[in-house]
């Protein structure tokens, strides 16, 4: 997996000779409050200093001369990211086009694809916005939505295949299937399921909002229709950068979910994919030029490259589920082999009393933060007042970080 040039890691050195990547603390290449223990990540990602930097002189050179940049400028810098952001997700660049988040990546195949007597086939695990979505549009078109039920604790991947399959039907048309699944942060097996799926001629949605940068990938060799992805999560990427790959011979039908200056080529012209994706409008498109800065960026913040960078974040991540399962006294959710960066752990019924279901920050999650200094999410599941609270690894976390959620969860048990 070739992830940058020889130029954007001379660049990243010369930032960390300048005093950008290591400094007093572990947050250092971040600006994250040091008072606060960051353990959710997974939720809004953050970017590190230097990458802020070159957005921050992006956004100076599109003020200062806004035709220059929009319109000879940018189409250069952003062709030089998609690039960039191919090789390290294993596609060809120009069957990748960015958006602002996954969630707008899932509306726009949603909104293309669906037809009167469809079904849409989700699970229990999807995350909500895009639930919602499938819900929304299948409404819209006449369409239904089939919700395949996962379990968790789940022992074993196979586990997931059969739930996706027995929900299955000859109407099914498209499934929406997470690579990572937000609430349970369970890996699906999406190489095996793409390829079930496909065989009973059901199109495929990979929701990979957490992968990119989490776990490698290879979205060519997979050959799943579409693949959302974040770079502003595990990529590190400003907010608002995400992209959709769309498989070759699917590009002729998806349509943006706003219509503009592409619009008026032909449907036959090759480049009206990227046209119509590529011009929506006026709009800041420093972020998603920067993509290619964050994967710069993240390949030399470790001495193992990316690769390193992910095993790294991987293992701290089952250490905290292990320490946490001990301190909670509960069983492992899932096989090793189904954790990320991320882990959830159920939690147990006698701590502080959950919120009513929809309401948020649950009490506990804002217990954490304001008694402990632990920003970490506590999630219904599967219904209250059952709840899980899900960790995020990243480089600027410890070992110790986790321990000290272990004994603030601790406490909030003895003082109920």
């Amino acid at each position: 997996m070739t992830n940058t040039t020889p130029d954007s890691i001379s660049r990243v050195r010369r930032m960390c000779d300048k005093g950008h990547m290591y400094g007093p603390t572990r947050y250092a290449p971040w600006i994250l409050d040091p008072a606060i223990r960051f353990l959710n990540h997974g939720s809004f990602g953050a970017c590190p200093r230097p990458v802020l930097d070159r957005q921050a002189e992006l956004r100076d050179r599109l003020e200062r001369d806004p035709h220059r940049f929009l319109v000879h400028d940018a189409p250069r810098l952003l062709d030089a990211s998609r690039e960039r952001l191919a090789r390290f997700v294993g596609a060809d660049p120009s069957d990748l086009v960015f958006l602002d988040n996954a969630t707008t990546a899932v509306n726009t195949v949603l909104a293309s694809l669906l037809e009167p007597g469809d079904e849409v086939l989700t699970t229990n695990h999807g995350y909500r916005a895009c639930n919602n979505a499938a819900a929304a549009w299948a409404g819209r078109r006449g369409a239904r939505v089939v919700t395949a039920r996962i379990p968790f604790p789940v022992e074993d991947p196979a586990q997931v295949e059969e739930s996706l399959l027995a929900a299955c039907s000859e109407r099914t048309r498209l499934a929406i299937v997470d690579h990572v699944t937000s609430p349970t942060a369970l890996v699906l097996p999406i190489e095996s399921i793409i390829r079930q799926l496909q065989k009973r001629g059901i199109r495929v949605l990979v929701d990979g909002a957490h992968a990119p940068g989490m776990l490698p990938l290879d979205l060519d060799a997979w050959g799943a229709e579409y693949y959302a992805g974040n770079a502003h999560k595990w990529l590190c990427a400003p907010k608002g950068a995400a992209f959709l790959h769309v498989r070759r011979d699917m590009k002729q039908a998806l349509r943006p979910l706003v219509f503009s200056h592409g619009a008026s080529l032909s449907d036959r012209d090759p480049h009206r994919f990227r046209a119509e994706f590529g011009w929506m409008g006026t709009t800041d498109p420093t972020a998603w030029i920067c993509v290619g800065d964050a994967i710069a960026f993240g390949e030399a913040q470790h001495p193992g490259g990316w690769r390193g960078r992910m095993d790294r974040n991987r293992r701290l991540a089952l250490d905290a589920r292990d320490l946490l399962c001990r301190s909670l006294h509960v069983d492992a959710p899932c096989p090793e082999s189904m954790v990320g960066s991320m882990a959830a752990v159920a939690l147990p019924l006698d701590l502080v009393p959950a919120a009513v279901e929809g309401d948020a920050p649950d009490p506990l999650q804002r217990l954490l933060r304001e008694r402990h200094g632990l920003d970490v999410p506590i999630l219904a599941w599967p219904r209250h007042p059952g709840r899980l609270v899900r960790v995020s690894a990243q480089l600027y976390n410890e070992i110790d970080d986790y321990a000290v959620l272990a004994q603030a969860l601790a406490s909030a048990r003895r003082d109920r």
